[in-house]
């Protein structure tokens, strides 16, 4: 439970702990952090550092205390031999004579050909490496080459008391050829390797709060910065062509159709036609209303979610390479507003004159937590096979589980009571028949699949040039930091599903089609089917991932991100289209 504590004081504390400085003295040790280490292309297989046979610590393995967010993110930080005190220059050091075995020589053979890369941690700069170097050779009858680096040089910066900036180097003719021709000479397939490293520093007139200013030049270049700016001008230019589009032509096609229902209550033998004849059953209350509104208050809470998480990100919460602050920021956020869950779909569920109210905020509870605990607890049984770090300590899991068993279902308990106990009757301008009208036949275009895609489609589009900086971040190596541009990116987003979904329900009930509770909230949340659709294209097209343990988190995952936007923006559209069917129905007279 410290880690938990930890956890929730670094969350509100961010953004001083940023502008703190920790200062040093001349000749002060400094602890050096091996974090982890994995292929390059996967981010997600990632293990600890001294899974490879490197120098170890003297006086053995210290592993720091690391927060909620960073144990999930798959941190596990140990010292190292290394000696990196301040401001102490070293030539070429040995660190230590290692005889590798046959087995040794497999670890090390495996990481050069896949590529593995190592993070380190020191005075909370990260610092990236590749453990060695493949040299393929023209003649493929000629055995490849796998060189593993064994010297390590660091150049730190300074500015009086602080540390400023950390760069790693590796020297490619300080190397060990660990290939079948060199190994296989050697008597009892051992190598005696000599690992060493320098250090060196120099001053800086760099200040110490922007330290961390290089990590945001080096992930957004200026043309980076254009194609950014470029995708908002376009995804604006978007939103105001549809939203004027579909302004003019609503307003047009609603003053005729109020104008003609105003004539024809003049002439009462006048046969009723469009969407002012299925006033009977507008309001008629949808199938399966638990469920539907379950989704609702799932999908309101999720809505507060993103907005809070937006303006953590906004005031600097997540900066560079803040180890696991988002991850922290989640889960605390999520059992936080728990009570918007319940107490909407509990709200609407009395509205809908529900009965089993106690079954309703069940299935919100479970609604969204119950996918997510069965796909982690099969990619966290992946991860266990594979020994990573990616998969979760029982400690951890003991955590969690008691986060949104003490704090989450409580919270939506009590939501669901204030819901139930404060909430009327549902407000609706039309009086409901008795008995629901049938359906006309309708074109193939008219059903729920064909509307799903037409209503996806603009707002994905609105969003597609950013998705693939936000997946290079999520799945790659870079770090997403214009948060300001992702925000007005998801505003657009919501403002072009609200519209489309209002213009695809009026659509249907002119055709007299009164069936528009749930096809709203399907057509609202179909853009999540076409960001998990580009899933693929990324994985397949833009992307070096491979492995079993990389595609089960990438698919697995994504999945749930993606379920949650479905269930998210088929809220955002729902409402919107529940506010503009109240308004046309209120401005004519129904009886």
């Amino acid at each position: 439970m410290k880690g938990w504590a930890v956890s929730v004081l670094c969350l509100w504390a961010l953004p001083a702990l940023v502008l703190s400085a920790k200062t040093f003295k001349s000749a002060d040790r400094i602890n050096l952090w091996a974090n982890k280490i994995g292929p390059f292309s996967s981010p997600s297989e990632t293990y600890q550092y001294f899974d490879l046979p490197f120098c170890r610590p003297p006086d053995g393995l210290e592993h720091k205390p690391e927060t909620l967010g960073e144990v999930v993110d798959g941190n596990r930080l140990v010292n190292t031999p290394y000696d990196l005190s301040f401001m102490i220059e070293r030539e070429t050091t040995t660190l230590c004579h290692k005889e590798l075995t046959k087995a040794d020589i497999s670890k090390f053979r495996k990481a050069v050909k896949e590529d593995y890369y190592f993070q380190m941690i020191y005075d909370n700069l990260p610092v990236w490496g590749f453990i060695g170097k493949v040299e393929k050779a023209e003649d493929p009858s000629a055995v490849t080459k796998y060189y593993v680096f064994t010297h390590i040089h660091f150049d730190i910066a300074y500015n009086n008391e602080r540390i400023i900036e950390i760069n790693v180097s590796t020297d490619p003719n300080q190397t060990v050829d660990l290939s079948d021709d060199v190994v296989d000479a050697s008597e009892d397939a051992k190598v005696l390797v000599e690992f060493t490293y320098s250090v060196k520093w120099a001053p800086t007139d760099t200040p110490y709060e922007k330290r961390m200013d290089k990590y945001r030049r080096y992930q957004f270049l200026p043309q980076h910065l254009e194609i950014h700016w470029f995708s908002i001008i376009n995804s604006c230019v978007t939103v105001l062509l549809l939203t004027g589009f579909l302004a003019t032509i609503m307003m047009r096609v609603l003053k005729n159709d109020f104008v003609k229902y105003t004539r024809d209550e003049e002439v009462d033998d006048q046969e009723e036609t469009g969407w002012k004849y299925i006033h009977g059953d507008v309001f008629r209350f949808p199938p399966n209303k638990s469920l539907f509104c379950a989704f609702i208050g799932t999908g309101s809470q999720l809505f507060a979610l993103a907005i809070f998480i937006f303006s953590l990100a906004c005031v600097g919460v997540f900066y560079p390479y803040n180890r696991g602050g988002l991850y922290t920021a989640l889960f605390v956020l999520y059992a936080m507003t728990a009570g918007i869950s319940g107490y909407m779909a509990a709200s609407y569920y009395k509205q809908m004159d529900g009965g089993d109210w106690v079954r309703n905020i069940l299935l919100t509870c479970f609604i969204y937590c119950g996918p997510f605990f069965l796909m982690f607890c099969f990619n966290n049984t992946v991860a266990i096979v594979y020994r990573s770090t990616a998969a979760l300590p029982f400690g951890t899991i003991v955590i969690i589980m008691v986060l949104w068993a003490l704090i989450t279902i409580p919270l939506t308990v009590a939501g669901g009571i204030a819901g139930k106990n404060t909430r009327g009757e549902f407000s609706a301008p039309c009086r409901t028949n008795k008995y629901a009208r049938e359906v006309p036949p309708l074109p193939w275009y008219r059903q729920a699949v064909p509307q799903m895609i037409m209503a996806g489609f603009l707002p994905f589009s609105a969003i597609y040039i950013e998705l693939y900086y936000i997946f290079a971040s999520v799945w790659g190596h870079k770090v997403y930091t214009i948060y300001s541009i992702l925000s007005i990116v998801f505003g657009i987003l919501l403002i072009v599903t609200a519209f489309i979904t209002i213009a695809l329900t009026y659509f249907q009930l002119a055709v007299e089609d009164h069936r528009w509770w749930w096809r709203s909230f399907l057509c609202g949340g179909s853009t999540g089917l076409f960001v998990y659709g580009y899933c693929f294209y990324y994985f397949l097209a833009r992307s070096d991932m491979s492995g079993f343990m990389q595609v089960s988190f990438f698919f697995g995952y994504m999945a749930l991100v993606c379920f949650g936007f479905f269930i998210m923006l088929g809220t955002v559209g729902w409402r919107a289209s529940l506010m503009f069917v109240r308004h046309i129905y209120k401005a004519i007279k129904c009886e």
